[in-house]
């Protein structure tokens, strides 16, 4: 695809400083999620860290998949 760029970002995973490289749309939507969960990034970065058996990047983009098969990304319903 054409136009999908990859993002650095520098974060504290257990109080290691690291940087993750991603989509924007990954990012966002990891960010949403953090939000949603009333969690800093930092902190649901550490709890995917903590549970991933291979590349962080990679651990961020099937936990961000999985987090949308649950529904976790949709429209929040009108208060």
């Amino acid at each position: 695809m054409k136009g999908i760029l990859l993002t650095k970002h520098s974060v504290r995973i257990a109080g290691h400083a690291t940087s993750v490289s991603l989509e924007a749309a990954f990012w966002e939507a990891l960010c949403e999620i953090a939000a949603r969960r009333h969690l800093s990034v930092n902190a649901l970065l550490s709890q995917i860290d903590a549970k991933r058996g291979g590349n962080l990047s990679s651990a961020i983009r099937l936990f961000v998949l999985e987090s949308c098969r649950r529904g976790e990304l949709s429209p929040a319903p009108h208060q």
